[in-house]
């Protein structure tokens, strides 16, 4: 394996793939910035650490990729790995823009195999497959809406309003698609007033709504200054009941007249089952020739999906979802 980035997600991958992922070995690790590789790397025997990324893809033995770079990365990445034909599990977003993701689509569907995997990971935590699985069911009829909440502590410094929708709600416009079996087709969003405790200029929180081809509509709040914790909650109110998840992934614990329940603070926290999980499944599926996970196609859609609700936040206004013509490969 090579591992392409070495910031807070590509040093938990090497952890991951290190210790948790059996059949796996990593032997290059690429960062622009060698410390930081090493720094990911320390402790782990026979590792070549590449300051450029097309080095570590060409390290001899690498039979897969797992892409963990900045976001304006990805498709050169992307590309160098389907040249040689080696799957890749690649971090969302699967590249900087959707007209950029869309030539990954396109370099993918002309080589007839499906290779990319996008790192969605809701799709492997424990409770959004129950959910999804319930859904599929028909027990509760047809889903009418889904509520959805995303919180975090506090927003990092290069965090700006956009990238509330392109880097934090594009989590649900994937566990919609997948949740619902639909695409989205228009975005609204609405603005109320931004929180004291968000930097200046951020317009946060936001609400952002969904429409669906299937006539389902989708309601996201993302509060990324929330002060206290991390939250994930999605509710599909279906027509003959409804099911809710997320609300409780902690333990409560009661004691002196007082329940107190922990708050993860962070993602990497929160989702650490369905990072491994995620992880392990696309090894396994890789090791055998297939990917069976998120594709480059739901890489491309939600960053379309983004890009409209990224105008929708600058106009006010409800924006239609443009998509291109789906490959038959994805089909």
């Amino acid at each position: 394996m090579a591992v392409l980035g070495a910031g807070h997600m590509g040093a938990d991958h090497v952890r991951r793939l290190a210790n948790s992922v059996a059949g796996v070995r990593v032997v290059a690790v690429a960062d622009p910035d060698r410390a930081r590789g090493q720094a990911a790397a320390a402790g782990l025997d026979g590792v070549r650490v590449h300051a450029d990324a097309h080095a570590a893809i060409a390290e001899p033995g690498v039979r897969a990729v797992l892409v963990a770079s900045p976001d304006h990365a990805h498709e050169e990445a992307l590309l160098a790995a389907l040249a040689r034909g080696l799957p890749v599990l690649c971090e969302k977003p699967l590249a900087a823009d959707a007209e950029a993701a869309l030539r990954v689509v396109e370099a993918e569907a002309r080589g007839g195999r499906r290779l990319i995997q996008v790192g969605f990971m809701r799709r492997y935590d424990t409770e959004y497959r129950r959910l999804k699985a319930l859904l599929d069911s028909g027990g509760l009829g047809r889903p009418l809406m889904l509520h959805c909440r995303h919180r975090n502590v506090s927003s990092p410094p290069h965090f700006t309003s956009a990238m509330l929708i392109s880097s934090s709600v594009s989590h649900e416009i994937d566990a919609a698609r997948w949740l619902l079996g639909q695409e989205i087709t228009a975005v609204t969003v609405a603005r109320p007033r931004p929180s004291s405790g968000a930097p200046a200029g951020l317009l946060d929180p936001q609400l952002v709504l969904f429409e669906t081809a299937g006539g389902a509509l989708v309601d996201v709040e993302i509060f990324v200054n929330c002060g206290f914790g991390y939250e994930v909650a999605c509710e599909a109110v279906c027509e003959s009941g409804s099911a809710r998840i997320g609300d409780e992934p902690a333990m409560v614990v009661r004691s002196a007249g007082r329940a107190q329940q922990e708050i993860a603070q962070d993602y990497v926290v929160r989702f650490a089952d369905a990072y491994d999980r995620e992880v392990r499944e696309w090894a396994a599926g890789a090791r055998e020739g297939r990917v069976a996970g998120p594709s480059a196609w739901d890489g491309y859609a939600a960053a379309a999906v983004a890009e409209a609700g990224v105008r929708a936040l600058g106009d006010g206004g409800r924006v239609a979802v443009d998509l291109a013509e789906r490959p038959a490969l994805y089909r």
